[in-house]
């Protein structure tokens, strides 16, 4: 198994799936990209575009990694799920991170809080494997081949907080907390690093983009890991960028999110950020504690090589596994809107 396909339909699926293309070129393996239509112009040089079916076809991928819920499941190849983020319960288990659909052969879960979950599951549907690998998007993040971030810290030794708020209607800070960030990038006192979710409304990041100045700065998706680098404190709500940054041990602050847990200093009004913040600089034993412990609960890997873990059990699927798995269900629904989905960006591809 030489050849594997990547499988992305948002521009943050990019960072996730670029360390797994860099461990397999290592392992002298063959990469191709399948994206949606608008992901095309994101894609570097070097990393090779299959436009459709017949492209997909000929390249025989031994398998697919989805950064996405969902993959066509009529690509050839062990479809592997290696996820869009951590599971940070925006929605009930049953709708959101652990919803089965019946697409994966194998999900390469990130830490013990998922893989537990995902384990029970696999023992009641019997038609995929679960092995925990961590997650490759955080590679870089402990690789001493990480991106140098000395360029987003200011050389004036300010302390560095990163915004980063999610998308989903009803628990994004991206308006509420608007006038505050503003007040505190004119204030001068901490540099910012700013960031919003491709899918955010455009006038609310164009607001934010005007924040960029000698305070401030502001990047796009394809840059979170060396924004989480380079910060050391993070500000957001429910997003799983949360977990993302946590794993470093580093302080984050949440707007009203859905499910506060100790590691968080949630506040419920943009007037209490000042103080959360000020908390967040000079955090307690305990808190420094529970920050450590959901670190180890959801992402235990410091090595920087979750990308080989997810190619040795790809790799290892068929010995250990394959023969022991029931078949996959059959949903006649779900395969034909996959379907539309695959036609109308193979359409959008060939207009454009």
């Amino acid at each position: 198994m030489q050849r594997f396909l990547l499988f992305a339909t948002t521009l943050y699926a990019l960072p996730i799936l670029r360390p797994l293309a860099q461990a397999i070129r290592a392992r002298g393996g063959d990469v191709g990209w399948f994206v949606a239509t608008p992901l095309l112009a994101y894609l570097k040089s070097g990393e090779r575009p299959l436009r459709d079916l017949a492209a997909v076809n000929a390249f025989a991928p031994g398998a697919v990694f989805s950064a996405s819920n969902w993959v066509p499941y009529f690509f050839p190849g062990l479809k592997v799920q290696v996820f869009h983020g951590f599971n940070v319960e925006k929605r009930a288990p049953e709708r959101g991170h652990f919803r089965i659909r019946g697409l994966f052969d194998l999900y390469c879960t990130q830490g013990p809080a998922t893989t537990g979950p995902f384990q029970t599951l696999a023992a009641r549907h019997r038609h995929f494997a679960v092995v925990e690998t961590g997650w490759p998007k955080l590679d870089p993040l402990f690789s001493a081949q990480g991106h140098d971030t000395l360029d987003l810290r200011p050389a004036d030794g300010r302390r560095v907080c990163m915004y980063a708020p999610t998308f989903t209607d009803g628990l994004s800070s991206a308006r509420s907390l608007y006038d505050e960030i503003a007040r505190q990038v004119a204030s001068g006192e901490r540099y910012w690093l700013l960031t919003l979710h491709p899918k955010c409304e455009p006038d609310i990041v164009a607001r934010y983009r005007a924040l960029g100045g000698p305070n401030a700065r502001f990047l796009e998706a394809t840059d979170l890991v060396d924004m989480m680098r380079a910060a050391d404190i993070l500000v957001s709500d429910t997003s799983s960028v949360v977990s993302e940054f946590v794993v470093q041990e580093k302080p984050v602050v949440t707007f009203r999110n859905r499910a506060p847990k100790p590691h968080m200093i949630d506040v419920s009004a943009a007037d209490q950020l000042e103080a959360a913040l000020r908390i967040a600089e000079s955090p307690g034993r305990q808190y420094r504690d529970d920050v450590r412990a959901w670190a180890e609960q959801i992402h235990p890997y410091r090595d920087g090589r979750s990308s080989e873990r997810v190619l040795a059990a790809t790799t290892e699927f068929e010995a250990r596994w394959a023969r022991q798995l029931a078949p996959k269900p059959r949903n006649f629904l779900r395969n034909l809107k996959g379907r539309l989905r695959y036609h109308r960006w193979v359409e959008q591809a060939v207009s454009e």
